[in-house]
């Protein structure tokens, strides 16, 4: 199918606790109980708290979400989103409440992946989980990102 979204998320998780790549494929990938049962973790990318880039699962690079390089980062979504994760995104003190966690290597990194996603798609909307399910992930605002800092028109 052909690219239309590229899903912004966080990992749920509070500030300063590193999320490795075999920690989501077991929230992801283990049957239920234990995990969520998917065949596939929610996203391609992770940012880690130091802004390195992991990538989760291959893709070709191209404008089409081919089935293999679909990710269960949104429910109705995912055939035509490639999907971001940063570590992070929920409160210290309440980890039921959002909070823009992003460190500074993150937000850079960030902004470096989302300039270069758009330079090579700029048809492709970017947008944050919260804007296609009643979530509080990415924990900040995509679309003032975008135009504020980013000077993205979306």
């Amino acid at each position: 199918a052909k690219l239309k979204y590229l899903v912004i998320h966080c990992t749920a998780t509070p500030p300063g606790r590193e999320v490795s790549a075999s920690v989501i494929r077991r929230l992801h990938a283990s049957p239920k109980p234990a995990g969520r049962g998917w065949k596939q973790v929610g996203y391609t990318d992770m940012i880690h708290l130091d802004g390195r880039v992991e990538r989760l699962v291959n893709n070709n690079e191209d404008a089409n979400v081919d089935p293999w390089e679909i990710t269960n980062g949104a429910k109705g979504y995912n055939s035509i989103s490639r999907h971001i994760v940063y570590v992070g995104g929920v409160s210290k003190k309440d980890v039921n409440k959002p909070e823009d966690t992003r460190t500074e290597a993150q937000k850079e990194a960030l902004k470096k992946y989302v300039l270069d996603f758009h330079k090579r798609f700029p048809d492709v909307k970017i947008i944050g989980h919260n804007e296609v399910a009643a979530k509080g992930c990415p924990s900040f605002d995509v679309q003032a990102w975008l135009k504020d800092e980013l000077k993205i028109k979306n």
